[in-house]
């Protein structure tokens, strides 16, 4: 008893310690600012996505996939306004040169939101890339930020194949155990879906930042961020349901509450950053630099200038 009572105080004064760090380093305006990015790397992204997933496993069967679980987070009218977007920025039917460019700018596009992640991250660790990397920086960032897109399209994938397995399962156990198949499916469906956004998390605070962070700090960060994440998706949920933003925007009310929704997202991932930063830190671990980065310390400087009144001013004149 004395143990479970210690580990929700220390539990607690961690995430006191992490809401007083989130606050100083202005994580919702860090939020605000990945919401704007996102806006204009959604749809590359997700062509990105359903390109390199359909290959293994159909790019109908993905589609399904992804826009019902757009469905479940932002509503019916705004999966549509993404779907519609997607159809808009299909390459088929168009010439060589255009679909060269559309490629292009595609990848750039669906890579923006990655770069976006890594220096919000970056700064909450206080970190930052060496000046001297350059255009060397810009090609490993952008090759980072493809990486977890390929990253996304494996879990997506094996999400896609415990799913299919689930659904078996479900069959077989209606037959025997009718009365509690609905209960044990749902669990499963929760249990899949905490690894799932547990390996991703995980991937983004290990993989993204300029840092050499140990495992074990990943791990626990990318957990808590994982069930911070499941308990906000309802609470982001009855937000949106229960605000009138659609009826009050009119047709703009659609695309307002993927911003509302990326940006509550959002918050949450930088939240866990913080949790992860302050976790290391209270087992005695640090984030450290990766060799072409550096620590950052911010310092306040209060200076005092003297001004001239400005009657003097104006006699010197």
């Amino acid at each position: 008893m004395k143990k479970i009572t210690a580990f929700f105080k220390n539990t607690l004064s961690l995430i006191k310690q992490t809401y007083t760090a989130f606050t100083n380093d202005r994580g919702l305006k860090l939020s605000a600012s990945l919401a704007y990015y996102t806006i204009f790397s959604i749809a590359p992204m997700l062509i990105v996505l359903i390109a390199v997933t359909g290959v293994f496993y159909g790019q109908e069967a993905v589609q399904g996939k992804i826009f019902s679980q757009l469905n479940d987070f932002i509503g019916n009218d705004s999966a549509a306004q993404v779907q519609d977007i997607l159809k808009q920025m299909q390459l088929s039917g168009k010439g060589t040169f255009a679909i060269i460019t559309g490629v292009i700018t595609l990848i750039i596009g669906a890579s923006g939101v990655f770069i976006e992640i890594q220096d919000s991250i970056n700064l909450i660790w206080r970190v930052k890339a060496k000046p001297k990397r350059g255009w060397v920086k810009l090609i490993v960032d952008r090759v980072l930020s493809l990486s977890m897109i390929a990253s996304l399209g494996f879990l997506l994938i094996v999400s896609l194949i415990v799913n299919g397995v689930v659904l078996a399962l479900s069959g077989i156990l209606s037959r025997f155990l009718p009365d509690i198949t609905i209960l044990i499916i749902e669990i499963l469906n929760q249990g899949i879906t905490l690894l799932v956004l547990g390996a991703l998390f995980s991937i983004i605070y290990k993989v993204l930042p300029d840092v050499e962070i140990e495992w074990k700090d990943v791990i626990a960060g990318a957990i808590f961020t994982s069930l911070l994440f499941m308990l906000g998706k309802y609470a982001i949920g009855l937000y949106i349901e229960s605000s009138s933003i659609a009826s009050v925007y009119g047709a703009a009310g659609s695309f307002l509450l993927i911003i509302v929704w990326v940006y509550y997202s959002a918050a949450i991932l930088y939240f866990g950053a913080e949790f992860t930063q302050v976790y290391a830190q209270s087992k005695g671990s640090r984030i450290k630099p990766s060799k072409y980065a550096v620590y950052v310390e911010q310092t306040i400087v209060e200076k005092k200038v003297d001004f001239l009144p400005i009657q003097n001013k104006v006699g010197q004149n």
